[in-house]
């Protein structure tokens, strides 16, 4: 009798709201644990300066191409043979982002639609990740990461919106059972720039790994 081999983990993601750290963390996974790294593509993404300059008219646009990118990411990390870790999931922009332009008039309804119609018919030819990081922060912590970093695109976002995406974030992660989860608190892990916090949640995340996969 053989023994049965455990599944080889292939894809982490982070999620959370705008400034919550995910790319920093993305970054230092990838260096710790020697996997791939897939980014949110953000500095070459042709919509997001227009869209914070003018949300309603390129809500819908922007939306379209964060969900053909992403599930490209997917597709790729499914094919491949090696472990990645991913900034941002393909399920937040479709239960948060385009949701949340809705509600707040910056998408139309036959948009909205139309995405999320799309959204479901890509997502049933993925798998969602092996394991799912939800960096939680506050509007305050939020906010301190968005001003360091001094993207000028993001200068007009409101709190209002920050809020609404945490709001939203919250619910979705409460509900969230399409695979593991482990939730890490921005606000007391500092593991940007303290390499004590760095090492706490590198423990959690390999004791998380451990307990269901091989490395």
């Amino acid at each position: 009798m053989t023994e049965e081999k455990l599944p080889i983990i292939k894809h982490v993601a982070i999620a959370g709201n705008i400034g919550a750290g995910k790319t920093t963390l993305t970054t230092l996974l990838g260096k710790q644990f020697k996997w791939d790294v897939h980014y949110e593509s953000a500095e070459d993404n042709p919509y997001l300066h227009d869209f914070y300059n003018d949300m309603k008219r390129w809500s819908f646009n922007l939306q379209i191409y964060f969900l053909n990118n992403r599930y490209q990411q997917v597709l790729k990390i499914l094919k491949g043979e090696r472990t990645v870790v991913q900034d941002r999931t393909i399920y937040e922009d479709a239960y948060i982002f385009a949701p949340n332009l809705h509600d707040m008039g910056l998408m139309t309804t036959r948009d909205f639609e139309n995405y999320f119609a799309l959204f479901k018919t890509m997502s049933s030819q993925i798998q969602p990740p092996d394991l799912l990081i939800y960096l939680r922060a506050n509007i305050s912590t939020l906010v301190s990461h968005i001003q360091d970093r001094g993207r000028e695109y993001e200068g007009n976002m409101s709190l209002d919106y920050l809020k609404r995406l945490n709001e939203r974030y919250e619910t979705w992660i409460d509900t969230y059972k399409e695979g593991r989860l482990l939730i890490i608190n921005s606000d007391d892990n500092d593991f940007a720039h303290n390499p004590e916090d760095l090492g706490k949640v590198i423990n959690t995340i390999q004791g998380e790994l451990h307990g269901l996969f091989i490395l």
